[in-house]
């Protein structure tokens, strides 16, 4: 398959089929390039439909089209990139959505009936919906709604979603293919009010949207009211203002009967937008109890599921079975409290075991002690002193040693002084001689 441009006529559909068939890889890649530059191209311009005769002029070089075009078209369509606008339409839900309903979105559109698989060509103006860039639109527009100032309010009419999603969708044909895929999702249902296309859109914490219901259209009817008297007291104002202006120069210019034309007019003007501002509290208020019920509707429908499944969670549970399981969590304590009770008595006699293993090696012990030292006499304990004087600080020490002798020795100081000289010191060093003890030499004097 060429796409280059170079020439090649049309008519060589079964030869381009051949080719796929001899190289598979080559033909799956060029297929993959010119599907993904479709898309881009789509994605750029901001729509969601393609036609082979805009693929023409898009890809047009040096005032000439790529052959292959046709081709790529009819490739995508065998995918699932890329439907027709007829048959993208038709695969609503019709059980959900009635085909009149579907009509008011594709009416709009250029319907084709001309077959697509199978046939020699494609038609240069056949409209295909691109699937990819349908979804994210319609994603988009979503987002969109829920963002803005009529996230409150379910339904719209057309002209407020045209004016509403003018920055997402290029045209009122993307806005349709958009919904229809909102649609298809069960995000809106698009239905008809005294001649009026109006769009209800599926509220946070719904799966799906539901069906319009005469509530549906009586608030949407009140909402409408509100905005239309809103606009009017808006006007009636800028009314008043003006006549005041008005009076204010006519003053100056010395007309004094004009002016007060002016100024009845304003009060006539004033007093129109007093009643026509009470009405709309009143339907303010009216719409504040609608919001009101319906959350008290969402509060009583959550006490319903939550009763229902307390029910459930309790239907096993009674008074009895909780006794039951009272008296048998009692008994498992006191199992557990005898258990470790046991196992504590049973350490403490292994203590006790302990204690008399120690006491009879202590009994060995004192049986192994060497018999000498049994033998021996007994240390005194009693002091020496009579018992009458009284005891100072060393003095069971002084007491345990032997009495001082008082026997007088018969020795002269002349004796002593010549055994002192019997001391003599020698060349080699010091050298005691020895000498006979003078109370060993003497007999103590009778």
């Amino acid at each position: 398959m060429h796409l280059a441009g170079d020439g090649e006529k049309r008519g060589g559909c079964k030869s381009r089929q051949e080719n796929r068939d001899v190289n598979t890889t080559d033909w799956d890649s060029k297929m993959d390039f010119w599907t993904a530059l479709v898309i881009k191209s789509c994605r750029d311009r901001g729509t969601v439909c393609v036609s082979l005769r805009e693929l023409n002029r898009s890809f047009r070089r040096k005032e000439k089209s790529p052959l292959g075009l046709a081709t790529v078209v009819q490739t995508m369509a065998r995918c699932g990139k890329i439907q027709r606008e007829s048959e993208f339409a038709a695969n609503v839900d019709c059980g959900w959505l009635s085909w009149g309903v579907g009509l008011l979105l594709v009416k709009p559109l250029k319907w084709t009936f001309s077959t697509l698989l199978g046939s020699s060509g494609v038609p240069l103006e056949e409209s295909f919906v691109v699937i990819e860039l349908v979804k994210e639109k319609a994603a988009e527009l979503l987002r969109v709604y829920r963002s803005s100032e009529f996230a409150s309010r379910s339904i719209l009419s057309f002209q407020e979603l045209c004016t509403l999603s003018s920055d997402v969708c290029a045209d009122e044909s993307t806005l349709c293919m958009a919904l229809l895929q909102l649609q298809r999702d069960k995000q809106v249902i698009v239905s008809l009010h005294e001649g009026e296309k109006i769009v209800k859109f599926c509220q946070p914490g719904q799966d799906r949207v539901s069906l319009v219901s005469d509530v549906d259209i009586g608030i949407y009817q009140l909402q409408r009211s509100e905005k239309l008297l809103g606009e009017r007291v808006e006007k009636l104002g800028f009314e008043a203002v003006k006549c005041r202006e008005e009076a204010k120069l006519l003053l100056r210019e010395g007309k004094k009967s004009q002016a007060l034309r002016c100024l009845r007019g304003r009060k006539r003007v004033e007093k129109r937008a007093d009643n026509l501002f009470a009405k709309l509290e009143s339907i303010r208020g009216i719409l504040d109890r609608i919001t009101q019920s319906q959350s008290d509707k969402m509060v009583m429908q959550a006490y319903q599921a939550g009763v229902a499944a307390l029910r459930l969670s309790l239907k096993d549970v009674t008074v009895e079975r909780a006794e039951n399981l009272v008296d048998q969590i009692q008994e498992l304590c006191d199992t557990q409290d005898e258990v470790n009770q046991t196992i504590s008595s049973g350490v403490t006699g292994a203590d006790e075991d302990m204690d008399e293993l120690e006491e009879e090696l202590k009994s060995l012990l004192d049986e192994t002690k060497p018999d000498s030292v049994s033998g021996l006499p007994e240390v005194p304990t009693n002091g020496l002193r009579p018992s009458g004087e009284p005891s100072l600080p060393g003095d069971d020490l002084l007491s345990s040693l032997p009495a001082v002798p008082y026997t007088h020795l018969d020795i002269t100081s002349e004796q002593l002084e010549e055994e002192l000289n019997q001391l003599t010191l020698t060349d080699s060093g010091f050298q005691q001689k020895k000498m006979t003890s003078p109370a060993k030499g003497l007999e103590p004097a009778l």
